[in-house]
């Protein structure tokens, strides 16, 4: 009896107690990245970016916290690409200060595992309005009124 209970014990236990998987541990870390990233928090997690990136990252998002605040981030997905290697979906709304106008981008942020710490190793963006990870806005100027009116003005009191 007591070799049943304790074999039944042996099988249950490890279960128990594993550690999260390279999955969860993944979407652990760019759940944690990216609410450091909304709230500010940008010198807690840079243990988190692959040293190869960080000067790019840091280039990427100068204006985050001036130009640019965020005023969600949510991830919307995630797709393992090997044991290492996973693709994070996070979907930001964010507004730039000198218009207020809330916008929304969809980036895809590579993460790899290094020594059981994952990294962000890259990211774009994949859908949505542009200018969030520091690209080029371009204004298009509205085309010149026509001089011609149909009803020009006139002012009383003023001869022609």
């Amino acid at each position: 009896m007591r070799q049943r209970i304790a074999l039944a014990f042996a099988l249950v236990a490890p279960a128990c107690s594993s550690p999260l998987g390279p999955v969860m541990t993944a979407q652990q870390a760019a759940q944690e990245f990216n609410m450091d990233a909304r709230f500010g928090r940008g010198e807690v997690s840079v243990d988190r970016l692959d040293p190869a990136i960080r000067e790019e990252y840091a280039a990427h998002h100068h204006g985050w916290g001036t130009t640019v605040r965020l005023a969600d981030v949510e991830i919307a997905g995630s797709r393992p690409k090997g044991d290492h290697d996973m693709d994070v979906f996070v979907r930001f709304a964010w507004y730039r200060t000198n218009d207020e106008e809330l916008r929304s981008t969809t980036v895809r942020q590579e993460w790899r595992e290094k020594v059981g710490n994952w990294q962000l190793a890259s990211e774009q963006r994949i859908d949505g309005d542009v200018g969030l990870l520091g690209e080029p806005i371009v204004y298009q100027a509205p085309p010149d009124e026509p001089q011609h009116r149909i009803f020009p003005s006139v002012t009383h009191g003023q001869s022609r």
